[in-house]
């Protein structure tokens, strides 16, 4: 049913407009922290999985061949007393 009463027609119209702006300050503020939180985290170094696992993997072998050295040079120590 609607109003022939034209104060009623513009309250309706004030209140429409409203509620549009107040959804469209909603869609900014959400993309502004989104923006914000991309910028944050993209200033952080981060790295990949498989750059993670690599340099895992070499510093695994690096312990290894540490040890290996380690007992080398017991074993020469040993000889030369």
């Amino acid at each position: 049913m609607q109003s022939k009463n034209p104060l009623v027609a513009d309250f309706v119209k004030l209140a429409n407009s409203a509620a549009g702006t107040l959804a469209g300050m909603g869609r900014e503020a959400r993309d502004a922290a989104r923006e914000r939180a991309k910028e944050t985290l993209g200033g952080m170094d981060f790295v990949s999985r498989e750059e993670f696992d690599a340099v895992k993997m070499m510093a695994s072998k690096a312990r290894e061949e540490a040890e290996d050295l380690k007992a080398r040079v017991a074993a020469l120590e040993a000889k030369a007393k």
